[in-house]
């Protein structure tokens, strides 16, 4: 060992003279451990926030959407969804109609996103039907059967919030109504509830239902056309430049949107919270720093004539000033280490055991997810030992400014 590091070790752990330079020291060790794992569980939780908002969302939408700049809607939409499932970078491809309605079952109703799908594709580019908690999905395959209500499958919320249950009737109005020698009468079709879903994204599952396309055709009186063509692609960060080669291969008159767009002021959100996050907890850091500087200085004070031996002994003022640079460094080294340790044994038990229940409606998600990273880690550790080091420097200085004579004259 240096004999530097040493004699700053052996400081350490030496009794002191002034019992309070010990605790300060001590209080120093814990500001930094404390501010390092709370940056960790901090970062932790907004990272896993992004991520499984960004996993739910991907879940449940498709990467690119195709839509028509019209209001018509995509009247030749089987042969156009073929050709540009074989585009590069496309994965899958899905028609869908999309329309707003009122479902309701006996006095409890509440507007529903309306989604009219073909179960077959839809599958490939939404896990919707693969969350169906109660009944199932097979009901919405195409069928010719007469007579029977259709099928319909709600989001968990919606079904709460109306009281319907698997087997259920609902009546779904739609607000297009029908032109009749009385006025414009609202048209209404009755459904018959046979799945109902949880993605775990409040969103969906308090305002989505899911029908067959040709249903949902025929209650909002459309011909055999579709709102929106949606695309599964092999990197959902190439979203944008994919997106545009769809729009090209379909030709004039239609747009795109993607994934990004659409929740861009979600992710951009998360991402200023996190920075703020970081510098606001990052203060706990800071506090701790200034805590080494004055146990560093009081340590000065109470060690001169030790610091005036040593020198008359032939001992350099540069090593002086390394011992108490080393001895800075240790607290922070020893607070940082302590730190990382608590704040990601912290954040694997959130993570794993999901104890913090959130409300669904105000985050979106159901519990507080845990994502902790090694870069953030890396980060934070870096960021408490450059503060830390930082609050040496003056201490240090000093201490190599003493002179021995002054330091011994009256001893």
């Amino acid at each position: 060992m240096r004999f530097e590091l040493f004699i700053a070790s052996r400081y350490l752990r030496a009794r002191r003279r002034q019992a309070l330079v010990g605790v300060i020291t001590a209080i120093s060790v814990v500001g930094v451990a404390a501010g390092v794992a709370a940056l960790i569980i901090a970062l932790a939780i907004t990272n896993g926030m992004r991520r499984d908002l960004q996993q739910r969302l991907l879940g449940s939408t498709a990467h690119v959407e195709l839509m028509r700049t019209a209001a018509d809607g995509i009247t030749h939409w089987r042969s156009l969804t073929q050709r540009l499932r074989s585009l590069p970078h496309v994965t899958a491809a899905a028609p869908a109609i999309y329309g707003q309605g009122l479902i309701s079952r006996g006095a409890r109703s509440g507007g529903a996103l309306i989604k009219g799908i073909l179960p077959a594709q839809e599958r490939t580019v939404s896990s919707l039907l693969n969350n169906i908690r109660e009944g199932s999905a097979a009901d919405l395959a195409p069928s010719t059967n007469a007579g029977t209500l259709p099928p319909l499958v709600l989001g968990s919320d919606l079904a709460a919030q109306v009281g319907a249950e698997v087997g259920s009737t609902v009546l779904v109005t739609s607000p297009q109504g029908e032109l009749t020698p009385f006025g414009l009468v609202p048209k209404y079709q009755r459904f018959r509830v046979a799945g109902i879903f949880h993605s775990g994204f409040y969103q969906y599952d308090s305002s989505f239902a899911l029908a067959r396309l040709a249903d949902v055709q025929h209650l909002f009186s459309e011909p055999d056309v579709v709102s929106v063509i949606s695309f599964k692609i092999d990197d959902l960060y190439r979203a944008a430049a994919v997106g545009r080669e769809i729009e090209a291969a379909a030709g004039p008159g239609f747009m795109t949107t993607n994934w990004m767009e659409q929740n861009q002021e979600l992710f951009r959100a998360l991402r200023l919270e996190q920075v703020a996050t970081f510098i606001i907890i990052g203060l706990i850091v800071c506090v701790a720093a200034l805590n080494i500087l004055i146990a560093l200085t009081m340590m000065v004070m109470e060690k001169t004539r030790d610091i005036a031996v040593m020198m008359s002994y032939g001992v350099l003022p540069s090593q002086i000033r390394r011992i108490f640079l080393y001895q800075g460094l240790l607290i922070s080294v020893i607070g940082t280490a302590i730190g990382l340790a608590v704040g990601y044994s912290a954040a694997w038990v959130g993570g794993h055991y999901r104890f913090i229940h959130l409300s669904a409606q105000v985050y979106s998600l159901d519990y507080l997810p845990f994502a902790p990273r090694w870069q953030d880690g890396a980060i934070v550790a870096a960021v408490a030992l450059l503060v830390s080091l930082a609050a040496t420097l003056y201490p240090s200085s000093s201490s190599a400014g003493i002179l021995p004579a002054e330091a011994l004259r009256y001893e």
